[in-house]
């Protein structure tokens, strides 16, 4: 027997096809544009992220159909960005992805009005527009259609599901991002709910990670390589599943996970709602391991920095690696100075993370001369992203 692990980003998706003995047999990914129609707006077409999910599905299990079939799939999920889906299951809208800014505005206003301690102590979230809650009212009142055609809001872990004609269900993890979950009843929080005017069965079930969520027909499993009747049990939002794998099984364990957003994920052994991590929006939520909590401290500017300076800065290394097959980034990393820059880099290409939760920074390369090498300015943005989770790494310090 075989399993799959699918990762759903927000620059792209990867499978990963494991043995019962946790050999790796195959593997497959597929990068995705993110779409910024205008300023502070940042989504992803959920079609095309469905497309690139079932396409990486199929190319990882594939090969395996025959001699050892996969029969079930977790998926990991960026937090936070969810799909209206209509009643004949059609996409409704583009998914906004955390650095989305739009409801900026409203994240204030309401919260405020809600009571920002009470949404804390029910949520163990701090207010943000990058949390589901806020993106969800922004389209009930710039998109009012959208809002009345949807039958569902869905997250990427729970879309899929839906996509592969499973019964949704969000993992308590993946649920803490949206702000409405209560953490500590582990529910859709009725106050909340009621407050947003959205009924739960709009929303997708809460269960624990690692839990049965549903069996794939058989038509969809033979389409994509699975074995039938192949099972999907919930996985969780992206960092708590990182954590797991990287085996922070108990308290006082942290994994430093590196994507396109920068996040220390820590464990810790019941849920924390303290003024100290609530002043630095250090949140309180479901890790995958049952029974444990989790914060992510985290900057939203991170690999994300690096695929841009890739895109805008690396022509040469980017035609080096299509000609030569060589990887791209292991191309622009071999080319850095060993010693620190000169330069000094403030590194708020998007919105802030944890401490500040700035929607609308400004970021800085200070120190350049006309001696300043490009492989100079790389090793500077890394330098800036990397000081900036040092800032965080004091401040859970600080927080006990």
């Amino acid at each position: 027997m075989s399993y799959l692990g699918l990762d759903i980003g927000t620059s792209g998706c990867k499978a990963v096809v494991f043995s019962a003995d946790g050999e790796e047999l195959s593997q497959a990914h597929c990068e995705y544009a993110t779409l910024m129609p205008q300023p502070g707006w940042a989504e992803l077409d959920s079609r095309m992220v469905m497309r690139a999910c079932r396409g990486v599905l199929a190319e990882a299990a594939m090969p395996w159909r025959n001699q050892d079939p996969v029969e079930g799939i977790g998926v990991s999920s960026q937090g936070e960005a969810f799909t209206a889906v209509g009643a004949d299951g059609e996409v409704l809208n583009n998914a906004m992805v955390s650095f989305d800014t739009r409801a900026a505005e409203l994240s204030a206003t309401w919260s405020e009005a809600f009571g920002t301690e009470r949404l804390y102590e029910l949520t163990g979230h701090t207010a943000h527009p990058m949390f589901t809650i806020f993106k969800l009212l922004w389209i009930k009142e710039n998109q009012p259609q959208v809002w009345r055609r949807a039958t569902a809001f869905y997250c990427f872990e729970d879309l899929l599901h839906h996509e592969l004609g499973v019964d949704p269900a969000i993992s308590y993890p993946l649920a803490g991002r949206t702000m409405m979950f209560n953490v500590s009843r582990h529910e859709w929080d009725d106050a909340i709910l009621r407050a947003v005017d959205l009924a739960p069965d709009r929303l997708a079930r809460p269960m624990p990670s690692g839990r049965l969520a549903g069996t794939i027909p058989d038509d969809v499993c033979a389409e994509l390589g699975l074995k039938p009747g192949a099972a999907v049990t919930t996985g969780g939002h992206d960092q708590p599943c990182g954590a797991l794998g990287a085996g922070v099984l108990q308290s006082g364990d942290a994994v430093y996970g590196m994507g396109t957003t920068e996040c220390i994920t820590p464990a810790f052994e019941k849920p924390v709602f303290s003024r100290e991590l609530c002043a630095s929006n250090l949140c309180t939520y479901d890790h995958t391991v049952a029974g444990m909590y989790t914060t992510v401290a985290f900057s939203l500017t991170g690999g994300n920095l690096f695929r841009w300076y890739r895109d805008e800065w690396a022509q040469k290394e980017a035609e080096q690696a299509e000609r030569t097959g060589q990887d791209v980034y292991a191309l622009l990393l071999e080319s850095l100075p060993e010693d620190p820059t000169d330069l000094l880099v403030v590194p708020h290409f998007t919105p802030t993370g944890t401490p500040a939760f700035d929607t609308n920074p400004l970021s800085a390369i200070l120190g350049a001369k006309l001696s300043t090498t490009r492989q100079e300015v790389l090793k500077a943005l890394l330098e800036g992203v990397t000081m900036e989770m040092k800032l965080n790494v004091q401040i859970l310090e600080d927080a006990g």
